[in-house]
C-alpha cells in the first residue's frame, strides 16, 4: 500500500522513517516533507490544508492511507473532507474528523468535555466580550501565577503565563482585542498547576485502543527550563515519574473516561490522542488534549516502538485494534533539539547544514530543513532532532549529545540538559 504522511516537521520524518521499515508498505509520500523525509519516501510540494490538491494527488499516486501530522489540517476537517468526496471516501484518514479535533482546536469545548465526564483537571472560566468585566473578578478569586490561554490554535503561542494580576488582566483584554487572531475571540483563565508534566498517548479505533510510550519534552529555549516557550527542545521516554501506579491512574481517571465520552457524545475518533498531563502530588490531571501525536515527542517515542505502526494504523482503519500487537522497546531514548540561533524569536534561514555524515549510533529526524542546489540547508527554526537509544537515559543522552557535537550549521544552538530534572 501507498501512504502519504501530511505535514513537514520531525514529527513526520519520525512517522515516515517507522512506516517506510513495514513490509506491508509500498512507496510513503510527505506533503510538503522536508530534506529528512525525502530520504525515507517522496516529497510532494502540497500544503497539508490544500484539501484539492491532496485529493489530486491521492489519486494520482494511487494512496491507500493518509496520516495526517500536525493538527491544522483536522481542526480544518481534511478528514471531513475526504468522507464527503465520492472518489476519496474509502481512502481511509488516520486522524479525528473535525468535530472531534475540537478537543485541541478549542480549549473552551476540550475544558466542558473534561467537566462535563468528571476527568481531572484545572479550575477555570471561559470569557470573551460579552463578559470581558468578570474577567478580573475570577482573577481575584486564584493565586498567582495565571494561566491565560486563547481558545483556537495559536501556533504554539496562545498560552500565557503571568505573575501579575494587572498583566494578567491586560494580557485577556489584549487577546480578546486580537492579539491572535480568531483563536482570541475567546480566552481560557485557569488555575495554575504545580507539578511536572509529562505526555501521554494512545492510538484508538474509538472503540479500543493502544497505549503508547510516554514522554516528557521540554518546551524552554534556555538551560534549566527558562527563557522563552518553544515548540520543544528535547524529549525523553520513558518517563521515570510513570510507573505503574501513576499509570494506572492516568487510564482509569483519563483515558477510559475520554474515551467513553467521546463514545456517549457520538463523536466518532479515529487516530492519535495526546494526553498533555501534570502529576501533581502523585495525581495525574490533564492541561490539554491534541488530536494527534507530539513533537519532539515523537522522535522520542517512535524508536522505541518495535512493533510494525502499519499494523496498528491497519488496525484503526479495520476497527480490531485491540488484537494487534504493540511491542515497546524497554531501552530508554532521548531526542535532543538541534535550532536557528534566535529562535523562537526572529532566526535567519538557508544555513548549509554539515556534519550529518559523520554521527553514528543514532537517528537524525529532520525538522526545520530543505535540499538546496544539492545541500541540506535550515528552513525553520527547529532544524533537527538527534535521536538515540541507550541502556539507561543517560547512555541515550550522551548518545544524541555525542552526535549533535558533530552536526554544524551557522548560529546552531540546542540545550545541553535536556532530562536534568529526572
Amino acid at each position: 500500500m501507498n501512504i502519504l504522511i501530511l505535514g513537514s516537521g520531525g514529527r513526520e520524518h519520525a512517522l515516515a522513517w517507522k512506516l517506510a521499515r513495514s513490509t506491508k508498505v509500498k512507496r510513503v509520500f510527505v506533503a510538503p516533507g522536508n530534506a529528512g523525509t525525502a530520504s525515507a519516501g517522496t516529497n510532494l510540494n502540497i500544503d497539508p490544508e490544500d484539501f484539492e490538491g491532496l485529493r489530486k494527488a491521492v489519486i494520482a499516486n494511487n494512496i491507500g492511507m493518509v496520516v495526517v501530522g500536525p493538527e491544522a489540517p483536522l481542526v480544518s476537517g481534511v478528514h471531513d473532507f475526504f468522507l464527503q468526496d465520492e472518489v476519496l471516501r474509502d481512502v481511509p484518514v488516520i486522524g479525528p474528523v473535525k468535530k472531534a479535533a475540537l478537543l485541541e482546536g478549542s480549549k473552551d469545548f476540550a475544558k466542558e468535555f473534561l467537566t462535563r465526564h468528571n476527568i481531572p483537571t484545572a479550575a477555570y472560566r471561559s470569557f470573551d466580550t460579552t463578559n470581558l468585566q468578570d474577567a478580573m473578578p475570577f482573577l481575584m478569586t486564584l493565586e498567582p501565577p495565571y494561566v491565560i490561554k486563547a481558545d483556537g490554535l495559536a501556533a504554539g503561542k496562545g498560552v500565557v503565563i503571568l505573575n501579575d494580576i494587572n498583566e494578567a488582566f491586560a494580557e485577556v483584554k489584549s487577546i480578546i482585542n486580537g492579539k491572535f487572531g480568531a483563536a482570541g475571540a475567546k480566552v481560557i483563565i485557569e488555575q495554575y498547576l504545580k507539578g511536572i508534566e509529562l505526555s501521554v498517548f494512545i492510538i484508538t479505533d474509538g472503540r479500543s485502543y493502544k497505549l503508547l510510550p510516554e514522554a516528557k519534552d521540554y518546551k524552554r529555549i534556555g538551560h534549566g527550563d527558562t527563557g522563552l516557550n518553544t515548540g520543544g527542545m528535547g524529549a525523553v521516554s520513558p518517563v521515570p515519574f510513570a510507573d505503574g501506579r501513576f499509570m494506572n491512574k492516568v487510564v482509569s481517571r483519563i483515558i477510559d473516561p475520554t474515551l467513553k465520552g467521546l463514545r456517549d457524545e457520538n463523536i466518532d475518533y479515529k487516530g492519535f490522542i495526546f494526553f498533555g498531563l501534570m502529576n501533581v502530588d502523585g495525581d495525574p490531571y490533564v492541561i490539554e488534549y491534541n488530536a494527534r501525536l507530539g513533537d519532539p515527542e515523537t522522535e522520542a517515542i517512535i524508536p522505541r516502538i518495535k512493533s510494525d505502526l502499519f499494523e496498528l494504523l491497519e488496525g484503526v482503519v479495520i476497527g480490531d485494534l485491540d488484537s494487534r500487537e504493540l511491542v515497546t522497546d524497554e531501552c530508554p531514548a532521548a531526542a535532543v533539539m538541534l535550532v536557528s540561533g534566535g529562535y523562537p524569536g526572529h532566526y535567519e534561514k538557508g544555513y548549509e547544514i554539515s556534519g550529518l555524515d559523520k554521527t553514528s549510533g543514532c537517528v537524525v529526524f529532520h525538522s526545520g530543513t530543505k535540499i538546496s542546489g544539492g545541500s541540506v540547508v535550515t528552513s525553520g527554526g527547529r532544524v533537527l532532532a538527534v535521536s538515540s537509544l541507550g541502556k539507561t537515559m543517560q547512555d541515550a543522552l550522551a548518545i544524541s549529545y555525542k552526535n549533535a557535537a558533530m552536526i554544524e550549521f551557522k548560529d546552531i544552538y540546542y540545550r545541553n540538559d535536556i532530562g536534568f530534572d529526572l
